[in-house]
C-alpha cells in the first residue's frame, strides 16, 4: 500500500464507531495554483479515471475546485455499501489542515442520536438537499451540527444527494465566505458533481465487490479473485499453517435444540473461533455445519511467525468458548441444553492447494490437499483424545512454547503414525 494511504493514529476527533482507514495530506500540491472550469472537467474526464484510490480523486477534486475559484472549506463524501457490519464509507477533507482521510462507519452508528439528528440522515431518507447557514439559532436547534460549524466560521453548508440506486451516497460542502454560495457556483457545483458521481459510482462498484467477497471468501482470497484468479484450477501452492475445527456433540444438540436456538448457538461460537483467527491474521476459509477450517500462510513472519499466530488464535478461541460458556448473551441463557459447548482444534503445516475448485458454474475458493486432509483426521481424534487444541509434530517443530507429548496416532487415511502434542499449560 502507497506510504500515504496507510492507515494512521487519528488527529480529527471521531465518535465511536467511526474509524480512520487512510489518509492522505498533499494539500495544494495536488493542483495547479489556478485553473479553469473547463480545465477542472477535462481532468474528471482523463486524468481522474487514471486514479485507482477514491481518497485521492477526492482530494484532488476538492483542491482544483478551489484552484478554479469556488469557495469551498471543508468538504465530505458518504457512500454506502453493502457489508453486514458496515454503514458505508467518508471521506472527510478540510482546507484548514489540508488533510483528506477516508474512515469506515460502523452499522452500530445508524442507531445512534448523532446520526439521526445529522442531516445527512434526512439527505438519505428523503433525497433531497439540505442548505443551512450554521450561524443561525435554528439551524442550530434542528442540527446539533451546526454549532460546531458556526464555532469554526462556517457561513454556510450544504448536504447533496449524490447518484446511486440502491444504496446512500451524499456529498457536503461548507465555507466560511461571508455571505455563503452564490447562485452561479451552485449551478457550477451541480455541473461539476454529475461527472465526479461517475467516478464515485466506479468506486462503489469495486468497494462493493471487495466488501462482499471479503465477508463470504477472506480478504486473500478475494484478493485472488479480484485480481484475476477466477478460472478453475488457478491457484498457488503456499505453505501455512491449517487451523481445523469442530464443534463436540453437535449432532446431539441438533437433536434437541429448536433450529432457530441451533444458528444462535453456532453464530455465537463461529464469531469466537472466527474472530480468534482473524485477529492473529488468519485467514477463515471454510464453516462446514460445526467445523471451521482456516489457514496461516508463511509470509512475513516465515513459518514461525505463523505457527505463533495458530497456536494464540487458537487458545483465544478456547478461551472465548469458556467465556460463553460461563456468561452467554440473553438469547442464549434463555434456552438449556447446550452448556458445556466444547469444541476441538487441529493444527497442521505443509504445502496446500489455495485456488479455485469445483464445476464450471459453480466454484469455491479453498485449499486442497495431502496437509488439510490430515489436519482434518487429527481434529477426529478428539473425540478419543479430551484435550481442547491437538498439534502435529509438523507444527510443532515450529512452535517455542512448552509443549507436551501425547502419544503417536494412526489415522485413517494417513500411512504413517502421527506425533500429536498439546499445549503444556492449557
Amino acid at each position: 500500500m502507497n506510504e500515504r494511504l496507510k492507515p494512521q493514529p487519528t488527529v480529527r476527533p471521531y465518535p465511536p464507531g467511526v474509524i480512520v482507514i487512510s489518509r492522505s495530506q498533499r494539500g495544494r500540491a495536488t493542483a495547479p495554483a489556478t485553473m479553469t472550469e473547463m480545465e477542472l472537467y477535462r481532468w474528471l474526464l482523463r486524468e481522474a479515471a487514471l486514479e485507482r484510490e477514491l481518497l485521492l480523486i477526492f482530494e484532488g477534486f476538492l483542491w482544483r475546485m478551489v484552484a478554479a475559484g469556488l469557495p469551498i472549506d471543508r468538504a465530505t463524501l458518504h457512500i454506502g455499501t453493502l457489508h453486514p457490519q458496515l454503514l458505508g464509507f467518508a471521506w472527510n477533507w478540510r482546507a484548514s489542515d489540508g488533510l483528506c482521510e477516508e474512515v469506515k462507519v460502523k452499522q452500530s452508528t445508524a442507531d445512534t442520536d448523532a446520526f439521526r439528528l445529522n442531516p445527512l440522515f434526512h439527505v438519505f431518507g428523503s433525497g433531497a438537499p439540505i442548505r443551512r447557514n450554521p450561524q443561525t439559532a435554528e439551524a442550530q436547534a434542528e442540527f446539533p451540527i451546526m454549532r460546531e460549524l458556526a464555532e469554526y466560521g462556517y457561513t454556510e453548508y450544504m448536504a447533496l444527494p449524490l447518484g446511486g440506486e440502491g444504496f446512500r451516497h451524499a456529498v457536503t460542502l461548507a465555507t466560511m465566505r461571508d455571505g455563503g454560495f452564490a447562485d452561479a457556483e451552485l449551478a457550477v457545483f451541480d455541473s461539476l458533481l454529475s461527472v465526479f458521481t461517475l467516478h464515485v459510482e466506479r468506486h462503489i462498484a469495486v468497494r462493493i465487490a471487495n466488501n462482499t467477497l471479503g465477508a463470504y471468501l477472506g480478504p486473500l482470497a478475494a484478493g485472488h479473485v479480484m485480481n484475476g484468479g477466477i478460472k478453475r484450477g488457478v491457484g498457488q501452492s503456499i505453505h501455512a499453517m491449517i487451523f481445523f475445527a469442530d464443534l463436540r456433540g453437535f449432532t446431539d444438540l441438533s437433536d434437541h435444540l429448536a433450529g432457530d436456538d441451533m444458528i444462535e448457538l453456532l453464530n455465537a461460537y463461529f464469531e469466537a473461533f472466527a474472530c480468534a483467527v482473524l485477529a492473529e491474521g488468519g485467514e477463515v476459509l471454510k464453516f462446514m455445519g460445526d467445523g471451521l477450517l482456516a489457514v496461516f500462510p508463511f509470509a512475513e513472519g516465515g513459518a514461525r511467525g505463523a505457527a505463533c499466530s495458530a497456536l494464540k488464535a487458537a487458545i483465544t478461541a478456547q478461551d472465548a468458548l469458556g467465556q460463553l460458556n460461563a456468561a452467554p448473551p440473553p438469547r442464549l441463557a434463555a434456552f438449556d441444553g447446550w452448556r458445556p459447548l466444547k469444541a476441538g482444534i487441529a493444527l497442521h503445516q505443509g504445502e496446500v492447494f489455495f485456488g479455485n475448485i469445483g464445476a464450471p458454474e459453480r466454484l469455491d475458493f479453498t485449499v486442497i490437499g495431502p496437509a488439510v486432509n490430515e489436519a482434518a483426521r487429527v481434529e477426529a481424534l478428539h473425540k478419543v483424545i479430551s484435550h481442547p487444541i491437538l498439534i502435529t509434530e509438523a507444527a510443532a517443530r515450529l512452535i517455542d512454547v512448552p509443549l507436551e507429548r501425547l502419544g503417536d496416532y494412526t489415522l485413517r487415511g494417513v500411512t504413517a503414525p502421527l506425533t500429536i502434542y498439546a499445549p503444556a499449560t492449557l
